[in-house]
């Protein structure tokens, strides 16, 4: 078999150390896409870090994260450019893509909460967002963490990163188990679809992604 001079050399560990200053936010990320899940996360709001924490743990993907945001405004620039400064990360562990599997999915349960995440590391950024499931709807306040910010941090990573996800509620009333199944299926998807199958080389007929 002749050699394919368009694949790059595969290496396992991919390290990924990042900025954004703005006069909003200001973000370092340090992400290593193959870790242990291990974290260090401080965005000054605290069900958001625990979160992250939650989707490091189960992604595999160690992540030291800190934000200074202008939280006395309120939590959306801090959700936000963290899901930037995530999904760019991203973009530059995992592209171009090759050696792994590209398809990733995963339901994850919490109490009576189902979420399901389906990923494709497509390079061609899509989010859909259906909580529309939800008992008693998917609005309101977990302490004080407005839940319309978890769509925004969704879409600010799939942006960002070039992956086309769905995230869709199967059931559930209690907005705190929901949200943790949203991130906590989000972290098991994108493991298995960045998991390493060399025999697939580039995983798409066009030869790239």
């Amino acid at each position: 078999m002749k050699n394919n001079k368009n694949i790059i050399p595969f290496k396992q560990t991919k390290s990924i150390s990042l900025e954004r200053n703005t006069k909003e936010t200001q973000i370092s990320l340090l992400l290593d896409l193959y870790g242990e899940g291990k974290s260090e996360i401080d965005t000054g709001i605290g069900f958001f870090n625990h979160m992250l924490e939650a989707f490091s743990k189960h992604s595999l993907i160690n992540m030291k994260l800190h934000c200074k945001g202008d939280l006395f405004i309120d939590f959306h620039h801090s959700v936000e450019d963290c899901g930037i400064v995530v999904g760019t990360a991203l973009r530059q562990a995992i592209f171009p893509v090759q050696n792994i599997e590209r398809f990733g999915n995963g339901a994850v349960v919490m109490d009576e909460a189902c979420v399901e995440c389906d990923i494709d590391v497509s390079n061609r950024a899509f989010l859909l967002f259906d909580m529309s499931n939800a008992e008693h709807g998917f609005y309101g306040r977990i302490k004080d963490f407005d839940i319309e910010l978890v769509e925004e941090f969704f879409r600010a990573v799939v942006i960002n990163a070039g992956l086309s996800m769905h995230i869709v509620l199967k059931r559930g009333k209690n907005l705190h188990h929901i949200t943790e199944s949203a991130f906590k299926a989000f972290g098991l998807s994108l493991r298995r679809a960045i998991t390493i199958n060399p025999r697939i080389q580039i995983p798409s007929t066009k030869g790239c992604l």
